[in-house]
């Protein structure tokens, strides 16, 4: 079906392909595409089962019965729902190889001012992080990792695209595609996207084929020098690593060749969006500490006033007032908000610290709120050891600021810490400095739909 060549260079190789796609005239698009898997709550599953018989959910994420075993499961019944809708036509190819745009439109929640952001979606060469041109910023768990890959050997193929950045302050790239959502400028060609729709946060999102040969290697072009961050998809990223790997070793290929034919599994399915763009958007994402049998906000407030000066606010400050109690106490370095059923604290102007609490984090790394809500306040003033963070034992992971705050003052939390967002500037150099951040350090948003385009391997 393919036929690319890899080249081994550091640079970041894409490609164009023959993209699977849900046929309109047989589904409603907005009916039949997802989240990311790993934004998916069950209540979101319940809701995609029902919107439509051939919701990719039931391939991404299927239910598991309580008859499960190894020949009858999640993963052989996606694998059967995929084979199925692509011999019934509900998934048709394209003819050729293409690249993809990618555009959303968007307001930040709590915001008014409407948001753009352009991606290309591509597949893109696999490579070790040693190459020095794929670059994390998380890290990963072994188990979604062992659920992903079950998945890949299952079904052969991407649903979701990688969110990866690259930079390019100059919008070169962006520019090639500048005439698309202008008015005055729309060539024909791209005036009516080929997909489109809105998700359940009112984001629109519309794709348009990309075929005309010179303007896919232009692009192809002004990526060679591009280095890659992975900004959602650790996990899946990981995944097609080690199915790639796998791959490899059963054809006794545990290396490739320069001028060896690339195989479908070298490549991997991308959506490239430039980091300097003004439509990049990261949100905190806030924890909320829970199951502490003997938790007392007067000892917490103790045991943070060895790191923080602490003030106390107003206990009945709302979601919209924390925000901007953070954003103005972050002016100036490290802001957090501890909530709790009748406090409210703001940690702020971070004290001068043992060089140990931060043993084997760089300056980058402890400058970041998160890291210092981690290693400062969870572990020290908490004891909740970094293994229990891992393994979410006692903090739970939360978007919206309002429902961190609600479920500690409803009683099912003991305490929520409220952050401010991190930078995109501190995330690409803590990326290309080879380091990495704790766990759901960034909340990019939007997310990129699952199901809008799929690379099947075979």
């Amino acid at each position: 079906m393919y036929n690319f060549r890899l080249n081994f260079s550091s640079m970041a190789h894409i490609e164009p392909f023959r993209a699977l796609r849900y046929d309109p005239t047989r589904v409603s698009i907005p009916k039949v595409v997802t989240q990311p898997y790993d934004k998916i709550t069950p209540e979101m599953q319940d809701g995609y089962y029902a919107a439509s018989p051939h919701n990719l959910v039931r391939v991404i994420l299927g239910k598991e019965h309580v008859s499960d075993h190894t020949g009858e499961n999640r993963y052989t019944r996606a694998a059967a729902f995929f084979r199925d809708w692509r011999r019934q036509g509900i998934f048709l190819q394209d003819a050729q190889p293409l690249l993809y745009l990618y555009v959303q439109r968007f307001t930040v929640p709590g915001g008014t001012a409407e948001l753009e952001r352009r991606g290309i979606i591509a597949l893109g060469r696999i490579e070790d992080y040693s190459a020095g041109v794929i670059f994390r910023h998380e890290q990963t768990l072994a188990r979604p990792k062992a659920d992903r890959l079950e998945l890949l050997r299952a079904t052969r193929a991407h649903f979701g695209q990688l969110f990866m950045l690259y930079s390019d302050p100059a919008a070169e790239i962006d520019g090639l595609l500048a005439p698309v959502g202008n008015p005055d400028l729309k060539p024909p060609a791209l005036e009516t996207p080929d997909l489109e729709g809105n998700d359940e946060y009112g984001v629109s999102h519309r794709v348009w084929k990309i075929s005309d040969p010179g303007l896919i290697n232009l692009v192809k072009s002004k990526m060679r020098d591009k280095k890659l961050v992975i900004a959602d998809g650790h996990h899946r990223y990981e995944t097609a690593l080690n199915y790639r790997n796998e791959r490899r070793a059963a054809a006794g290929n545990p290396s490739r060749s320069p001028e060896a034919p690339a195989a479908p599994y070298e490549l991997v399915m991308m959506t490239l969006v430039n980091m300097d763009s003004p439509g990049m958007v990261i949100l905190p994402t806030h924890r909320v500490v829970h199951g502490l049998p003997s938790f007392s906000a007067a000892v917490f407030r103790e045991g943070a006033s060895a790191y923080f000066s602490v003030d106390e606010v107003d206990a009945s400050v709302d979601a919209a007032r924390a925000k901007v109690l953070l954003r103005e106490a972050g002016r100036t370095g490290t802001a957090l908000l501890a909530v709790t059923a009748d406090r409210v604290f703001l940690l702020d102007r971070a004290k001068l610290v043992s060089s140990e609490i931060f043993a084997g984090w760089s300056l980058r790394q402890q400058a970041l709120d998160v890291v210092q809500l981690h290693k400062l306040l969870l572990e020290g003033v908490l004891k909740i050891s970094e293994e229990a963070v891992r393994e979410q034992k006692n903090v739970r992971y939360i978007r919206d600021i309002g429902e961190a705050m609600a479920q500690v003052r409803y009683g099912a939390a003991n305490v929520a810490f409220l952050m401010n967002p991190a930078r995109m500037a501190q995330v690409r150099d803590i990326a290309f400095a080879g380091e990495v951040l704790p766990q759901k350090s960034t909340d990019f948003y939007p997310k990129l739909l699952t199901g809008l385009t799929v690379y099947a391997l075979e």
